[in-house]
This record gives C-alpha cells, structure tokens and sequence, in this order.
C-alpha cells in the first residue's frame, strides 16, 4: 500500500481532526514499522525521537538510520539517576549512528548533588508523582518549546500492557503533541530478534536480567515468565513515569504539592 494512499499534505497541517486521526491510524496500522517511519519523515511537522534508549527505540533508531541520511535528531531526559550503562549507552549510541542528542535535565539542576539541595535526598520515596514531573515531564516540555518539537517518536508497544494495551500508530496528547509509535504491533521477541540480527547496540544491564531499564531506585531484574516491565516501579500498580499520562493533571498535582513544600521553582 502506498504511504500516499491517504492523500495528506506534507507535512501534516495541525491541529487533526479525530476523524483525521482515525483515518490516518486505520492506514498505519497497515504498515511496517520502516514503512510507518517512512510515512513520518514524510509527513509529520517538528519531528523529534524521545529515547530513554530502551530496545525498542534503538530499534527504531536503527531503522530510521537505514531509511534517511538525516534521521530526526533524539532527545534524551536525563533524571540524573540512570545507570552508568545507560549512559555508557547514549555515548555508544552517538558514536555509532552519529545523530544529534539534545540532553535535559531537571530545570537548574546538573548534578544529583544540586537537585537533592533542592529536593532532598530519595524524594521519589517521598512524592513520586512530583518526582516524575520535575525529572521527566518538565524537562520534556522544555525541549519541546526550546526545539519547536510538534511530533515525536516513541518507544512504546501494546504488548508492554498498562495504559498501553490499546495503543495505535499515532496519537495526540492533552497539549496537542503528536506521538508516533511505530512498533505499537511488535511484541519483545520481534525487538529482540531486530536488535540482535542487526547487532544494533543495547544497555549491557539486558544481560544482567534486566528487560526494562528506567532509573536505578525504580528498575528491578525480571523473573523468569515474568512481563517485560515487570521490574519497573516493582509492587506497585504504577505503569507509567509521567510522560505518557495527561500533561496539565501531571502539572497541577506537582504545583500544588511543590507549593505546599515551599518549592515550586516557577511551575
């Protein structure tokens, strides 16, 4: 099927319509996730990847490499508390495909030192909501603005479950941000298969026992048998960090709470 069957300009002209949408996923879900990626360059305005550098964003970093000489530039969050593989990972990265990585970090904060003189130590023991929108939801609202972002690449499938079981091809979030997820279809055995006949790089914690790499406090290893996210936020029913859910529900409960405390650095 052609990636012009739909008839759209290019790029598309926003704000879409729902009954745009549904048209526009309805083709997608036809797609492979090249031939999704493809529809992307092609058509979605202000086009940024967001990778926390899971597999199935290499997976798509990969593939977007084999598609375009100028793949979309990557945007990495960092809550200053991942892994040293991780980062070790986003350097393995930039060396081997070369593509621009845009960091940020919580607002005034370049340091695990500086953001606990601010937080206190372990404040995600404390108030995770608030947590997960000063070291993530914030930060990404600042990138979006700095870089003039209007759509973005994500790393999320269906088969992880949650709040993403019903996932489609595209969405739009509560600010208007399109979210493109081309391998919404694909379950862990296809990304793992892809990463490995591609010897695409991965965080060496996937050979630790880990499948789903977030920040240290927060990531466990997984058992045998067990969901691919099963070790994220371990005994809780928390599925998400913040990023995926509503932007002005994520931004009120931090204001509110980051006020009480005295600490609301201009929310």
């Amino acid at each position: 099927m052609s990636s012009n069957t739909l008839d759209l300009p290019k790029p598309l002209q926003l704000p879409l319509s729902e009954e745009t949408l549904t048209k526009i996923n309805a083709h997608l879900s036809l797609l492979t996730p090249e031939q999704i990626l493809t529809w992307a360059l092609d058509h979605l305005p202000g086009l940024y990847q967001t990778t926390a550098f899971g597999l199935t964003g290499l997976v798509a970093i990969d593939m977007l490499s084999k598609i375009t000489p100028s793949p979309p530039p990557l945007i990495f969050l960092d809550t200053l508390y991942h892994f040293k593989e991780t980062y070790e990972l986003v350097d393995e990265v930039r060396r081997r495909y070369g593509t621009r990585v845009y960091v940020y970090k919580p607002e005034g904060c370049e340091t695990v030192q500086e953001f606990e003189e601010k937080h206190g130590e372990r404040f995600w023991e404390k108030d995770e909501d608030s947590y997960d929108f000063l070291v993530k939801v914030e930060p990404a609202q600042r990138a979006y603005k700095d870089l003039s972002v209007q759509s973005v690449i994500t790393g999320r499938r269906a088969s992880q479950g949650g709040a993403r079981s019903s996932l489609q091809p595209l969405e739009i979030d509560s600010t208007g941000l399109l979210k493109l997820n081309p391998l919404f279809s694909w379950n862990f055995e296809l990304v793992d298969w892809y990463i490995k006949q591609n010897a695409v790089p991965r965080n060496a914690l996937l050979d630790q026992g880990y499948r789903s790499v977030g920040d240290w406090h927060s990531t466990g290893k997984v058992g045998e048998g067990q969901d691919e996210r099963a070790g994220r936020w371990a005994g809780k029913e928390k599925t998400e960090c913040g990023l995926h859910k509503d932007y002005f529900a994520m931004k009120a409960q931090a204001k509110g709470a980051l006020l009480f405390t005295g600490m609301a650095f201009g929310l």
